[in-house]
């Protein structure tokens, strides 16, 4: 289900929907703290969901805090949730890759996404993009322009991402490998990290959410090549996706979403969900979201567990085909 600010400001079911919720799900008493723990940097698009869904948790807590612990390309965030009581006072945000891609490329992963979490709801799906910087000659324009200048100089033939084995990091590998490309990949602790190094010309492009990039185009500095959805997104209408440059099976989204510890209570469970579809059915949310390039979207807890698994089977193949392990 999708919010935009169309609908909210004009649907009075929206309204109602709001206020029974306030009014039962919501009722029982605000637990004290709430903590939203995510494993990225300050700055980044994951870091600004969570920020603005804590502004709107008052339902659920008196006080919601964000806890960045990065590292690990997200796994100790949740290994820190994975490691806590289920009981409705810390909630993981991640995005959907640390849970659907890296079981394909970790053979010990130090937790069970379907047996050490327990799903609550999606907060926002959004694409990836590729964009290059000052090292990349102005006359590259395209995600062809680039292979065949990365394919001239292939000692500078690399990419960022923001975490060894996330979706980014597969985009990027995938451009590299329709053309026939070595693209070498360097991960970073989020993209934002890595458009610092792209702005200084440390590195030549990076790989990362379409929010993530568009924040740096007013530099002058960053050109983004091409996104990742069946469609353009709507945060970066002029640029094609990959899909309409030719490169096939690369049309992937990703999901921010929400998470407990395992065993959680139905009822918390619910009582979360409900503060969480509250929240991200806000104006003020929606609309700060989309200055990330993020697109607000709620779920029912089924519904998450469902894309877990859905993309889990997905990735499964794109992993074997790229030939990347994180075990090497």
């Amino acid at each position: 289900m999708l919010f935009s600010r169309r609908q909210i400001l004009q649907s009075a079911s929206a309204a109602a929907l709001m206020a029974q919720v306030g009014q039962n799900a919501l009722a029982q008493a605000q637990i004290d703290n709430l903590r939203i723990v995510t494993g990225f940097a300050a700055g980044g698009t994951s870091d600004a969901m969570c920020r603005r869904v804590a502004t709107k948790m008052g339902g659920y807590a008196k006080t919601t805090v964000v806890d960045n612990k990065t590292g690990a390309g997200g796994q100790i965030a949740i290994q820190t949730v994975k490691a806590l009581p289920p009981d409705g006072t810390t909630l993981l945000q991640t995005p959907t890759s640390m849970l659907t891609i890296y079981p394909h490329i970790y053979k010990k992963l130090a937790y069970d996404p379907m047996v050490d979490l327990t799903p609550v709801s999606t907060g926002c799906i959004f694409d990836s993009g590729l964009a290059v910087g000052p090292m990349v000659p102005a006359s590259v324009k395209t995600t062809a322009d680039f292979l065949a200048w990365a394919k001239a100089n292939p000692t500078q033939a690399n990419f960022g991402s923001p975490a060894a084995g996330s979706t980014p990091h597969f985009i990027g590998a995938l451009v590299g490998q329709s053309g026939g490309v070595d693209l070498k990949h360097a991960a970073y602790r989020g993209t934002q990290p890595a458009m610092l190094d792209l702005l200084g010309g440390n590195i030549p492009a990076v790989s990362g959410p379409v929010g993530d990039l568009t924040q740096h185009l007013s530099t002058g500095k960053v050109r983004i090549l091409g996104t990742s959805g069946a469609k353009r997104s709507r945060f970066t209408p002029d640029v094609p996706t990959f899909t309409e440059q030719g490169i096939k099976n690369m049309a992937h989204s990703e999901w921010f979403a929400f998470f407990l510890p395992a065993k959680a209570n139905p009822d918390l469970v619910n009582r979360l969900n409900a503060a969480l579809k509250v929240a991200l059915a806000q104006a003020e949310v929606i609309d700060g979201l989309a200055t990330f390039g993020l697109e607000a979207q709620w779920s029912t807890p089924a519904e998450l567990g469902d894309i877990v698994r859905r993309e889990t089977a997905k990735w499964g193949p794109i992993v074997k085909a790229v030939g990347f392990s994180a075990d090497v």
